[in-house]
């Protein structure tokens, strides 16, 4: 199982470590709101795209998003490529900003899990109230309600999968070929990884020598 790391965990790691990287999974409206000094962009259905150029990366990295789910999600997808050396921040940006580690912060905007909610929302209580004049406007709230029960069953969500794709979702900040160009390129370092790495009390195998 790969490690999870937390805030604290990981400032400290990104401190010892010059070759870890911090993968932001997030979209790019939200890492333009705020992220992590030195992290690098890469949403989610960029990484899934283009998961399979992600076998030859040599440096340890650490993933991120908002809450962690979709740090989740991508560490499983990476995981398929045969990558050992990925970790997942558990509690995502929330749990960073939380801990008062620094954040880059830019103009704000909505994060996607909240957005969803949002455009959920909206579509129960529209269809609750169309139902008054027209019946059948009730179905488009279960069908919400079923969207909703089966993105938690599966750990998936379509609409959020949807939304990341608006342009008020989207930015420049990843160039998938800049940043996978780097990543490949193998670490010129002291040999501390996400397995070599103490970090306060919990040890990740044994420090090299």
């Amino acid at each position: 199982m790969k490690p999870v790391l937390t805030p604290d965990e990981v400032d400290e790691l990104r401190r010892q470590d010059g070759t870890l990287r911090l993968i932001d999974v997030r979209t790019g409206g939200e890492f333009a709101s705020a992220h992590i000094p030195g992290s690098l962009n890469v949403p989610l259905a960029t990484l899934s795209e283009h998961r399979a150029r992600w076998g030859e990366v040599q440096r340890p990295l650490v993933l991120v998003c908002q809450t962690g789910g979709r740090a989740a999600t991508a560490e499983q997808a990476l995981a398929r490529t045969g990558l050992d050396h990925v970790a997942v921040m558990a509690g995502g940006i929330n749990a960073w900003s939380e801990a008062g580690l620094p954040l880059d912060r830019g103009e704000q905007k909505w994060a996607l899990e909240r957005q969803v909610r949002l455009v959920a929302g909206s579509l129960v209580a529209g269809g609750v109230l169309a139902s008054t004049k027209w019946p059948g406007a009730r179905w488009l709230s279960g069908a919400v309600g079923g969207g909703l029960a089966f993105a938690a069953l599966t750990d998936t969500c379509a609409m959020g999968a949807l939304l990341a794709r608006l342009p008020y979702n989207r930015s420049d900040n990843c160039d998938i070929d800049v940043i996978l160009g780097e990543l490949v390129g193998r670490p010129q370092n002291s040999g501390v990884t996400l397995d070599t790495v103490e970090v306060g009390d919990n040890m990740y195998g044994q420090r090299a020598s």
